[in-house]
């Protein structure tokens, strides 16, 4: 067994722990939680260690097969332009391909997340979360806008997805202007029947509500540059989320990606409705390709349940939750480190349906623990590292 003394123990399900000795056996469970008045059993060594110790993270949106992209999109041209230079660029010898999601899985580790909500459209990082010492859910990710394609490309995902069997994971759509109506209706179809976790990309730009109302804006040049005939789709005269909410299973979790530009009506429309919505914010993704955050405490006073992710090296410089909670602080102040701690643990524990031996630190279960070091008080600053212990 191993102790860790702390200046802080964090384990996010009560209130930190002053002094606080959290023990561990060598698979990681935790044994116990205590502080300077009630030390572990006499003769146990303790490491004593400067910082707060937190759970590990959890990553609930990445796309690791993206990994090779990394600082080959420019900054700030916006979400078609980006989308544009995926299509361009995504193809590399997969000897390549493997080695950066290789790679980016060991950044994630040594970076302290746990567990990865993970979005793929092949089959090249089977092996690689075979063998990872992360959990990961894949989302096989379904795109296809044609409503003549729709029994096709979902098929093509079926068959993507039971090579990623008996891994974690499920199908799902990639995003409202990639994904017919036709094509919802097979997803919501096939998710009613069992279990089949959703995450979807949603509202990543105001050109993505534009065409969803009126059926203008740039998304019109991508589909004329992806040589679509979109002559079938008429505007529907609200946002995107809106539209596709009554698509949507109402048996599943379903994570909304990014939410940019989702606005108080969008959340009030959901209400309206049985779905059961989580919500992930991914800052520094947002801030390399439309140099915008999300409403973010508009979430908050509508105490929605919120969750964090790094998205892909081809929209971020790493792939650490730290990094993503030392945006938010930056730009929201107001946020606790509590608040940030739970979307960065508990929350994306319990959307990945892991939160029995993740997301907390309790005896029994198996989180991983971190050290934070260089806080200012309780607030993250531009000193603040991570360290993994566990």
């Amino acid at each position: 067994m191993k102790s860790f003394k702390a200046d802080y123990i964090f384990p996010v399900c009560a209130d930190p722990v002053k002094n606080g000795i959290v023990t561990v056996d060598d698979y990681g469970k935790v044994i116990s939680i205590t502080d300077e008045n009630n030390p572990p059993a006499p003769g146990a060594h303790i490491e004593h260690v400067n910082g707060v110790i937190v759970p590990g993270f959890i990553n609930t949106h990445c796309h690791t097969e993206l990994s090779h992209l990394r600082g080959r999109i420019a900054q700030g041209d916006g979400l078609i332009s980006f989308i544009k230079d995926i299509l361009a660029l995504r193809e590399m010898r997969r000897e390549d391909i493997l080695e950066a999601a290789k790679a980016a899985d060991q950044e994630m580790y040594d970076n302290g997340i746990v567990a990865v909500g993970d979005i793929s459209n092949t089959v090249n990082t089977v092996d690689i979360k075979a063998a990872s010492k992360l959990y990961y859910h894949t989302f096989v990710e379904i795109l296809g806008f044609l409503p003549e394609r729709a029994e096709a490309v979902f098929n093509q995902a079926l068959e993507t997805l039971e090579q990623f069997k008996p891994q974690p994971s499920s199908v799902t759509a990639h995003a409202p202007y990639t994904v017919s109506k036709e094509l919802f209706k097979l997803i919501k179809k096939y998710s009613d029947t069992g279990h089949n976790l959703l995450s979807i990309h949603n509202q990543e730009c105001e050109d993505e509500n534009k065409f969803y109302r009126y059926k203008l804006g740039g998304f019109i040049d991508l589909y004329k540059h992806l040589n679509l005939n979109i002559d079938f789709f008429k505007p529907q005269a609200r946002n995107s989320l809106q539209s596709i909410i009554p698509l949507l299973t109402n048996r599943q979790k379903i994570l909304m990606v990014h939410n940019t530009c989702t606005n108080l009506k969008d959340i009030y429309f959901i209400k309206r409705f049985d779905r059961n919505i989580n919500w992930c914010f991914c800052p520094n993704a947002n801030l390399y390709i439309e140099k915008r955050l999300p409403k973010v405490e508009l979430f908050v006073n509508q105490g929605l349940n919120i969750t964090l992710g790094t998205d892909s090296l081809a929209s971020n410089n790493k792939l650490c939750i730290l990094s993503e909670m030392r945006i938010l602080q930056q730009n929201f102040p107001s946020l606790s480190l509590h608040t940030l701690l739970e979307w960065a643990t508990i929350n994306g524990a319990q959307f990945l349906g892991v939160d029995d031996r993740m997301g907390t630190i309790e005896a029994g279960k198996t989180p991983g623990l971190n050290l934070l070091t260089g806080l200012d008080g309780f607030k993250i600053t531009d000193e603040t590292k991570v360290k993994k212990l566990v």
